[in-house]
């Protein structure tokens, strides 16, 4: 996303000064935090703009640098940074609709949720991917009359290639791509594709991408799969399109997404997609006409859905069609020319 503004936003007529919080990772923390204060106040200095990408590590110095230099501040967020850390190291278990609502939560998590929400607070305006979003972060006591959805642009890139040990997959393959982090439920998704090989319906599947949870859900699948199943690891972007393409169905099982992007470039690719409900899924996928969407949690439903959309070709044509239409409302050039607007007229 910062190299998608980098390049285009100067020929909307704004020029871009990138300052990366990654040059300063070497640091300790703290130290890094301020050093990279001292480096945006400088940017900031010349600005009429500050716009940081996300509200913690970015955010937090950014916002300071921009009242030091009186200048207006822009916070892009695409998540609840909060929840997501509780999620993976502090024991919340709660789905993030629910912790929204939450007020007793781990110390840590409590502090991470002050600082996202005072930097969105000082924000003149915040901007958000989708609708779904825009309600997460309201809920944390922002204005709405601040929060601006802009979808994100998924620009396709060239395909790369197939992994040899993607080439003779047993097939149909169902493709799952993510971190491997709780919400992503792959665990259940294991469960859904043992479901359908107890109705006698063959699937394999191919899960992209690497975690925390690797470990553990290799061993699941193993116990509940026997060989239908392989863990890629981390792929290239470029390998993981060709992956898709090559794949019958994608599966996203997730009890959250703010607004997925490989939602969006199976869609491109024409890969035929079954999903959860939750989050921005439904902003991305009319289901039954680019895609099918289900309940977050019923295995049965997913499964079904799955079965439907592996046995039939004129439902898998039907959902192709439909996606690779919608997924037109995605552009790069839409997404920057919104933008430019936005930080034009603050």
């Amino acid at each position: 996303y910062a190299k998608l503004l980098e390049e285009g936003l100067p020929s909307k007529g704004i020029t871009i000064e990138l300052v990366k919080f990654g040059d300063f990772k070497h640091l300790p923390k703290i130290i890094r935090h301020y050093v990279y204060y001292r480096h945006v106040l400088k940017a900031a200095r010349d600005a009429d703009v500050v716009f940081a990408l996300d509200p913690v590590s970015v955010g937090l110095p950014a916002m300071y640098a921009a009242k030091k230099a009186r200048k207006p501040f822009v916070v892009k967020i695409v998540g609840d940074y909060a929840w997501e850390q509780g999620q993976q190291r502090f024991g919340v278990t709660e789905s993030l609709d629910e912790f929204v609502k939450e007020k007793r939560v781990p110390f840590p998590v409590r502090v991470f949720r002050r600082i996202q929400t005072r930097v969105a607070r000082s924000a003149t305006r915040v901007i958000v991917p989708s609708n779904y979003l825009k309600g997460i972060v309201a809920a944390w006591g922002v204005s709405t009359d601040i929060i601006e959805v802009i979808y994100n642009a998924v620009p396709f890139k060239e395909y790369g290639s197939l992994p040899e040990s993607l080439l003779n997959l047993p097939r149909p393959v169902v493709v799952t791509v993510g971190r491997l982090v709780p919400w992503k439920q792959v665990d259940g998704l294991i469960d859904i594709i043992d479901r359908l090989h107890q109705t006698q319906t063959s699937a394999f599947l191919l899960v992209i991408g690497d975690g925390p949870e690797r470990k553990r859900l290799e061993t699941y699948a193993s116990q509940k799969l026997g060989k239908n199943y392989f863990f890629t690891g981390v792929l290239s972007h470029a390998d993981t399109l060709t992956a898709i393409s090559h794949a019958n169905i994608l599966a996203l099982n997730s009890s959250y997404e703010g607004l997925s992007h490989i939602l969006i470039e199976a869609q491109m690719l024409g890969t035929p997609i079954v999903a959860t409900d939750v989050g921005g899924n439904a902003e991305i996928i009319e289901s039954g006409t680019s895609g099918l969407l289900v309940p977050c949690g019923d295995t049965a439903a997913f499964s079904d859905a799955l079965g439907h959309a592996l046995l039939d070709g004129s439902i898998r044509s039907h959902l192709i069609t439909g996606a690779k239409q919608s997924a037109k409302r995605f552009l790069v050039d839409t997404m920057l020319g919104t933008t430019a607007e936005l930080l034009q007229n603050l």
